[in-house]
């Protein structure tokens, strides 16, 4: 045991020194743990591990005691382009980010204080606003003076070569999560359960290449540029878990908004002075069991973007005005609408040796096109995974699993935001796009 509580520490030390990109459903996972991943997140109902705490803390009393550990390879391939700029403004171009490989560790351990009573703790991430784009797009006459129209509006010096946001440097944001979940579930009954996890939340951001946006910012000296800031926060999930027969089990949790302290570094950049929230979800699901060795799944998830200000303000927030327009209670943002997922499961236990696992989630796409210009740092638009796993049991009590997801290319077009400012029809369109694919090996053990 006290093994793995070291083993724990050094986890949440690499995960707030890692990069992790995960932009998946918004900047959340599909999943959590490597069993649920092969399902496409559809273990609501289902607890297979110890990290089903980060879908339902209720699923504890059900898994026993258990350790795993996991490492997910994480490939995101993210685009932008602008088209169609007129001959006076000239902005056009296209970059891809150089961000392309991420790799994610997970960790929980589950111990049974009782036979109705668990106690346990879960380390998982979320991240995914997190791009990295060349400089040097918009380099034509036209183009260039556009943009430092903008640069001089702000205060800042000129340049000859600029990113697609009109900045002077390379072009990106680098947001990584990471939540400590100590967990406790008690079954009030055999079948029925009820968890809690107070949530520690953590986050380190930092942005680039947004000197363009100096004149629309409350504090032009907290927007772009400046290095990593932190923020800490608390919230809490709850669930309930009840088997109510050997073929049917149903699930539901909830997490509370994780109230982080401000990125002061930021404050200029996000709505509220810097405030960057957790937003708040919830999830519910059902499993049945049509024939001993085969699971279904089906969960239904929403995360409640639009409830954390600089996250869900639309981009449009001000209109054609520029100054003070970023950093304010009500200043622009990414204007993300909530996320509303179906997620789709099965697991076949082939024999005693190995288990087998698939599934696909759809969500509602959260990026408006009236909202792509800020977007192009953000490029959270996928809406299908396609997922599958297996698992092996090495020996009776530790087992490996592998799980892959591949998500389908998807896009967002409009307007680009700089028609407000440089006339209707000026600044062309823009367009964002993004793919995926990820693969993950976990060890379990049961003691």
């Amino acid at each position: 045991m006290k093994k793995i509580l070291y083993l724990s520490v050094t986890l949440v030390l690499v995960l707030w020194c890692a990069n992790i990109a995960q932009a998946t459903n918004g900047y959340f996972s599909h999943g959590y743990g490597l069993k649920a991943k092969g399902m496409a997140g559809a273990t609501t109902a289902v607890p297979q591990d110890a990290m089903i705490a980060a879908s339902n803390p209720a699923g504890m009393a059900f898994v026993g005691d258990r350790f795993d550990v996991g490492l997910d390879w994480f490939s995101p391939k993210r685009s932008a382009e602008r088209t169609g700029a007129g001959a006076g403004s000239d902005i056009n171009g296209s970059a891809k980010s150089d961000s392309t490989s991420f790799f994610i560790p997970e960790l929980s351990v589950n111990k049974m204080l009782t036979p109705n009573m668990s106690l346990g703790l879960t380390v998982y991430a979320n991240g995914g606003m997190n791009t990295n784009y060349p400089e040097g797009q918009i380099t034509t006459a036209t183009g260039v003076g556009t943009c430092n129209n903008f640069l001089t509006m702000g205060g800042q010096a000129t340049s000859t070569s600029h990113n697609l946001l009109c900045g002077t440097s390379r072009l990106g944001v680098d947001l990584m999560q990471v939540i400590i979940a100590p967990t406790i579930a008690y079954k009030v009954a055999a079948n029925h359960s009820f968890g809690i996890s107070p949530l520690i939340g953590y986050q380190r951001f930092k942005a680039d290449g947004l000197q363009g946006f100096a004149a629309y910012s409350e504090d032009s000296t907290k927007l772009t540029n400046n290095g990593y800031d932190t923020a800490s926060g608390l919230g809490v999930r709850v669930g309930w878990m009840s088997k109510f027969s050997d073929w049917l089990t149903v699930g539901a949790a909830y997490s509370s908004k994780i109230y982080m302290s401000k990125f002061d570094k930021y404050r200029g950049l996000f709505a509220e002075q810097g405030d960057f929230d957790m937003p708040a979800n919830y999830n519910i699901g059902i499993a049945v069991k049509p024939v001993q060795p085969v699971t279904l799944a089906v969960d239904y998830q929403r995360i409640n973007y639009s409830g954390v200000n600089s996250v869900g303000n639309p981009s449009t927030n001000g209109g054609a005005t520029i100054a003070n327009t970023l950093g304010g209670d009500e200043g622009r943002g990414f204007g993300w609408k909530d996320a509303k997922i179906i997620k789709i499961g099965a697991d076949y236990k082939f024999n005693e040796l190995v288990t087998f696992r698939a599934g696909y989630s759809h969500t509602n796409n959260p990026i408006q096109s009236r909202d792509v210009t800020f977007n192009i740092i953000a490029p959270g638009v996928i809406k299908d995974h396609y997922t599958a796993g297996l698992t092996f049991n090495i020996t009776k009590s530790s087992e490996l699993t592998v799980a892959y997801m591949h998500a389908k290319n998807n896009s967002v077009s409009g307007s680009s935001l700089f028609n407000t400012w440089v006339g209707p029809n000026t600044a062309g369109d823009e367009k964002i796009k993004m793919y995926q694919n990820a693969l993950g090996l976990a060890y379990g053990m049961r003691f």
